[in-house]
């Protein structure tokens, strides 16, 4: 890691969590180092770290001193390591990134998985992940117009990729091979498309004979998803370890877990509290909120579709508030803002597409 790289994830311990978030999303890397005034190595932070505090009911608005990881791993400089004992130290501890310190435990360089090996995903990637996936990709993807006047949603390229397979091909990364299609408006352009091409992974086309909404067409799917499955919006990309979102559905037991984006809203004017008679008690300038945004993925359990009758129109929102209105247990995993990419509206897309072009 260069030197401008390694002074960007070095902060101090007053950052608070929500711009240490910002910082990650911002260098590209999913790690903090937390330094003193002395810049001696006094914790980090990973995305993970930041989502266990979150799920634990820490603000974001704490800092960076509150929620690291107090005690690193690191080695001396002096000790000069070679490549496979960097190597080895790094997958006994599962960590991406290993510290180099001097004798005062300042960093001097760090290094990461992806510069000492071959493999080109995370050291946790594809781990206990290989479920079924399902795509909805049935909509008609208005807020894209005038592309889908043309061409179905799924297939809008980004690069020289639809949508639809850069979904596929993120699963993939993580160890899932069977996925489901369900489709209506356009479906034969999409079937032939996937037809016309060589995979790897098994396909399955569910054909909604009327619009379903965004669940209604899992009712078609209830004899063929005997086991716990990833859904999916097909105008969304998740930059997550998905392995890690199964592992929480799982150990909380939840019927669905819905992966959520932290979301700043700032209001954009002076807000006015008064009393009851009218009198200013306060002004504050453009205040922001913290909100946990639906992406659009999500993790189920097979029971779940036993909820949804046959025939009906039915939305993830609906059929997730049902469920709350039933004491289902559901749960919602965390990513930062920069994680989500919506690319069912165009300013998504074309970021997107800058973003694959550069």
């Amino acid at each position: 890691m260069d030197s401008s790289k390694l002074a960007q994830i070095k902060v101090g311990p007053e950052l608070t969590v929500r711009d240490g978030l910002q910082r990650m999303d911002i260098q590209g890397e999913k790690i903090l180092f937390i330094v003193d005034e002395q810049e001696r190595l006094i914790g980090t932070a990973t995305d993970g770290d930041v989502r266990r505090w979150i799920l634990g009911g820490g603000p974001l608005d704490a800092t960076l001193g509150e929620a690291m990881y107090r005690t690193p791993t690191s080695i001396k400089i002096e000790k000069k390591p070679d490549k496979e004992e960097i190597r080895t130290i790094m997958i006994t501890r599962g960590i991406e990134y290993l510290p180099l310190v001097d004798g005062e435990e300042r960093i001097v360089q760090v290094i990461s998985w992806r510069m000492i090996s071959d493999r080109a995903f995370s050291l946790r990637k594809g781990e206990q992940c290989a479920i079924p996936v399902v795509v909805m990709a049935g909509g008609e993807g208005s807020r894209l117009s005038p592309y889908t006047r043309i061409l179905p949603k799924a297939l809008i390229p980004v690069g020289d990729v639809p949508i639809v397979e850069l979904i596929i091909e993120r699963f993939i990364e993580f160890g899932c091979d069977e996925f489901y299609l369900s489709l209506h408006h356009k479906s034969e352009i999409i079937k032939s498309y996937f037809e016309s091409i060589e995979r790897s992974y098994r396909l399955h086309y569910i054909l909604e004979e009327k619009p379903m909404g965004t669940a209604g067409s899992l009712s078609l799917m209830r004899n063929s998803l005997r086991s716990t499955f990833f859904l999916s919006n097909c105008d969304i990309l998740i930059d997550a370890d998905y392995g890690d979102i199964l592992k929480f559905h799982k150990e909380n037991s939840h019927q669905i877990t819905i992966v959520g984006s932290i979301k700043r809203i700032t209001i954009p004017y002076g807000i006015c509290e008064i009393s009851i008679d009218g009198q200013l008690t306060s002004l504050v300038e453009k205040p922001g909120f913290d909100y946990f945004v639906n992406t659009g993925m999500y993790v189920l359990e097979p029971p779940v579709l036993e909820k949804i009758a046959d025939g009906t129109v039915i939305d993830m929102t609906d059929l997730i508030t049902q469920l709350l209105a039933e004491n289902e247990k559901i749960g919602v995993y965390p990513v930062s803002e920069k994680s989500w990419v919506d690319i069912g509206q165009l300013e998504g897309l074309h970021k997107l597409v800058k973003r694959i072009g550069t």
